[in-house]
């Protein structure tokens, strides 16, 4: 089978979804209000969609994986945001080295956890 695909956009879900809105805005993408229930977040051509939906083991087994050009640059952008002071839950590891490239991780306020990672030139 071949594909074409031109986006892929997982959904999450958010226990506060005014709050989780808020948290994305602070973190960069952009908003585009879909239903009251469900908006998707986008930068450049990529997003996801947060829905007003919460179910705990859901949210506690859900991961998204971002790849960014320089996480070092990222993670000392992500840091300037002040987001774990801002919101309640948020959580910040710094960048890890492993041996496919380097991540750094974010949990959102519903626990969520986003990778942010840069793979290894070659």
């Amino acid at each position: 089978m071949k594909h074409r695909a031109l986006s892929i956009r997982p959904f999450i879900g958010a226990a506060d979804f005014e709050l989780s809105r808020a948290f994305y805005h602070d973190l960069g993408f952009q908003e585009v209000k879909l239903t009251p229930a469900l908006s998707l977040f986008k930068t450049e051509n990529y997003g996801f969609y947060l829905q007003n939906a919460f179910n705990r083991d859901w949210i506690d087994n859900t991961m998204v994986f971002v790849e960014v050009e320089d996480v070092q640059y990222f993670w000392n952008e992500l840091i300037k945001l002040d987001l774990s002071s801002k919101y309640r839950n948020v959580r910040l590891t710094p960048i890890r080295v492993e041996h496919w490239g380097r991540e750094c991780f974010v949990h959102d306020p519903s626990g969520i956890l986003w990778h942010f990672g840069e793979f290894q030139k070659s």
